[in-house]
């Protein structure tokens, strides 16, 4: 019998209330201010990113793609979260819907499978191009690029469908109140009046072989990547390939480290870290990547840098003429 066990249509509760961070409530402006400032930088420089590869011609290549895809993903990401966020931690406008609730809760978990798949597309993309560049256009062709994007889609789709349905099924007859800024799964399958290990240990299952596997994966390339530039016998082509893949090396650093620790802390460290810490944590690992991802592939990568500036300096030129 695959039918719910629960009738939740008569327990289900309106709205929910999400405190923002427990234990830091006299810090909120201070905070507010803070993801304020990161998410319009992650807008603005994630926006930039996408609006330079659309309209350079020399940037049409398949790293600069998944990049640009990237960048779509990290807006997604972060518009999920934080303006809720700022307007419980401005406002105190806490409440949200139940159906809002779960459809944010679908959106960030979808979001961070599909940002996983993305870096494990680019460093597949960068083992390619440095260790089979004869081959490179042969093998990450158009459709092949495409391919692997709907692949990575339909794979969170596939985790986070049931894992929605699951949380949503189960029956909320207590307390409304959620111990978190925003609709984080666990957080919310806590205030069911059944057991939410099923959903929990789904969640842990599910995100343990997605992350797993595509960090084994990447490791696997960059072990391979390394192999063949230190193969190289120019010094030059050692650093430029050392420099690309350190920019892939930073920007997957900043989303895995915080996501792994948020998650083994949120099953196993309530004991061990106050709620507030795991709360900031889950938080931070939503907003730093959107925010820090520009900036690295936009300083470390040359060709974004120049074009960067290139498109910068042509706004302001443009600017003063029109105003003289």
């Amino acid at each position: 019998m695959l039918g719910s066990p629960y009738n939740h249509t008569i327990e289900t509760p309106a709205t929910f209330v999400l405190v923002g961070i427990p234990g830091l409530q006299s810090s909120h402006l201070w905070l507010a201010i803070s993801l304020s400032a990161m998410y319009t930088i992650a807008l603005l420089g994630n926006t930039l990113i996408m609006t330079i590869i659309w309209m350079d011609s020399s940037l049409q290549e398949p790293m600069y793609c998944f990049l640009c895809v990237l960048a779509a993903v990290d807006i997604v990401m972060a518009s999920s979260v934080v303006p809720k966020m700022v307007s419980i931690f401005c406002s105190r406008d806490s409440s949200i819907s139940f159906h809002g609730c779960f459809t944010q809760m679908y959106f960030v978990h979808s979001a961070t499978a599909v940002e996983s798949g993305l870096l494990l597309a680019m460093a597949f993309d960068r083992y390619v191009a440095i260790c089979k560049p004869l081959h490179y256009k042969r093998i990450l062709t158009l459709q092949v690029m495409l391919a692997l994007n709907v692949i990575i889609t339909i794979r969170a789709v596939i985790f986070m469908t049931p894992l929605s349905w699951m949380v949503s099924h189960l029956p909320f007859c207590g307390s409304n109140v959620v111990l978190h800024s925003y609709c984080e799964h666990i957080a919310v399958a806590k205030l069911a009046c059944a057991d939410p290990l099923p959903s929990s240990l789904y969640s842990l299952i599910g995100s343990s072989i997605i992350v797993g596997s595509d960090v084994a994966f990447i490791a696997a390339s960059y072990v391979l990547i390394l192999r063949a530039v230190f193969g190289l016998s120019s010094k030059s082509a050692q650093v430029k390939a050392l420099s690309t893949c350190g920019s892939h090396v930073a920007v997957m650093a900043l989303y895995y480290l915080p996501g792994m620790v948020s998650i083994y802390i949120a099953w196993q460290g309530q004991d061990m870290v106050s709620l507030h810490t795991q709360v900031l944590l889950a938080d931070l690992y939503l907003i730093i990547p959107p925010t820090f991802n520009p900036i690295i592939y936009g300083m470390r990568t040359k060709q974004m840098r120049e074009r960067t500036w290139s498109l910068l300096m042509r706004c302001l030129f443009e600017h003063s003429n029109g105003g003289s």
